[in-house]
């Protein structure tokens, strides 16, 4: 079942080879186990609805994944301290919910009789982008944003307005399409999703986007990214929808408070590969974060070969009728400094703007917690034997989701809201993008049998 407000991906400790499901995203680097998913599934639900659906996990080599906000931080992909998905607190400023319907465009065709699908995507949807520059007391840098609202309201990356966690309380300003310098509050950040709030100070009668239901999406759908790559505010690229239900793994700079909570890092010597974030400094130069000893978090994201780069985090990944499918968030790299190689992804409309209407609302955004450590099949010694993929449960939590569940150690779980769970990251992704008190379908395997079950997840603290 689907909830009808998406919620941040969470889980329990998924240990993994003992990995606690729980982890906070970072910026700076980010470890995937995503692996690519079932070609027809879909992503989660609308605006409201749930969170996408996992990816099937295949190893891949390992490649740096980048931010693609654009800060003068050490962090990311460049400057000088780094700017990723972190930091807890967040305030409420903005009272209005994120809205499905898109303004009016002043986009200028000039040859309409030679444009393109692109072109039309472009003309509807740009004028709804802007270019997002933060600075904090030594550090800066520029992702980009979406406006969802007539009076300002613009969801980007957690990693964006916090300069990868350096920067609790940022000087914000937007450059909008039609060239306005605009200064924006902080309305709320959520490091576990990587989503933020920001609210552009005294205006009204903003254009904005439309919102689509991402659970409607199709391998191959066609995909356009607008955003300020490199600080180049207005960068269109184009694409197709590569992957649905990939799982990535974060490095996080911010933690929840709860050191219980669980972490998607393992428990074990044998640590995931991290992703790392590539992002664009304010001296353009971009560097990939070390994320040595940083907690993770998973995100549940769309992949995309659109072109995304330094720069783009934050910014509008659309469907063809010009409508925002996903908030661009890393890309794939072989290392070095280099930009696209066809490897993008962007967190779900669905999780977005689910995440974005509870900052808005509270302040704050609400995660999922199964209650139960998992690891991957292949890593549990307790599942030589088995002949499925998924997550193998290691541990319950007294009184968790996963406990009132029926569920027990050794079960695997196989599925997830009718979604396919081949390793811990998919279980963790999912999870985290639902909100606390969804109720769930969840199918799993015990002693060779196969069984499904309704899970109410719990909260994560």
């Amino acid at each position: 079942m689907t909830p009808t407000t998406p919620t941040v991906p969470s889980e329990t400790p998924i240990a993994a080879a003992v990995a606690p499901i729980d982890a906070n995203v970072a910026a700076p680097t980010v470890s995937t186990t995503a692996a690519p998913s079932a070609p027809g599934a879909s992503f989660g639900a609308a605006a409201t609805a749930a969170p996408a659906e996992p990816a099937v996990p295949a190893k891949k080599p390992r490649f740096t994944l980048g931010l693609v906000a654009g800060f003068a931080i050490v962090a990311l992909l460049g400057g000088a301290s780094g700017a990723g998905v972190a930091l807890w607190a967040v305030g409420n400023q903005a009272t209005s919910a994120v809205s499905g319907t898109a303004s009016p465009a002043s986009i200028t065709v000039n040859d309409p009789g030679n444009a393109t699908l692109v072109t039309s995507v472009v003309a509807k949807a740009a004028p709804a982008i802007v270019t997002i520059n933060v600075t904090g007391q030594n550090s800066g840098g520029s992702g980009s944003g979406v406006i969802i609202s007539e009076d300002g309201n613009v969801i980007t990356n957690a990693h964006v307005v916090t300069l990868d966690g350096e920067v609790a309380d940022p000087k914000v300003t937007v450059t909008t399409a039609d060239g306005r310098l605009l200064s924006a509050t902080v309305v709320g950040f959520d490091p576990i999703s990587d989503i933020a709030v920001i609210h552009i100070d005294y205006v009204s009668d903003m254009p904005y986007i439309n919102i689509a239901d991402s659970s409607e999406l199709n391998v191959g759908d066609n995909t356009v990214a607008i955003g300020a790559p490199l600080g180049l505010s207005g960068t269109v690229t184009s694409g197709i929808v590569s992957a649905l239900n990939r799982s990535i793994t974060i490095a996080s700079s911010a933690l929840p408070a709860d050191p219980e909570t669980e972490s998607d890092a393992p428990e074990d010597s044998n640590a995931p590969d991290l992703w790392n974030f590539d992002l664009f400094g304010e001296n353009g130069q971009g560097g990939a974060q070390n994320s040595a000893n940083q907690a993770t978090v998973a995100l549940a994201v769309i992949q995309t070969d659109a072109a995304i780069n330094p720069g783009n985090s934050g910014g509008a990944l659309l469907n063809s009728d010009g409508e925002l499918i996903g908030i661009n968030v890393a890309i794939a790299s072989s290392g070095g400094n280099e930009g696209s190689i066809g490897v993008g992804f962007a967190i779900p409309s669905n999780v977005a703007s689910r995440v974005a209407n509870e900052i808005l609302e509270t302040g704050t955004a609400t995660h999922g917690l199964l209650g139960a450590s998992v690891a991957d099949v292949t890593d549990d010694p307790a599942q030589s034997s088995a002949q499925v993929v998924g997550a193998s449960i290691v541990g319950i939590s007294d009184g968790g989701a996963a406990a009132d569940a029926g569920l027990k150690v050794g079960d695997i779980v196989t599925g997830f809201d009718g979604l396919p769970i081949t390793n811990k990251t998919d279980l963790t992704a999912q999870v985290r993008a639902y909100s606390a008190g969804a109720s769930v379908p969840l199918t799993y395997v015990r002693d060779g049998k196969g069984y499904s079950v309704d899970v109410t997840l719990g909260s994560l603290q």
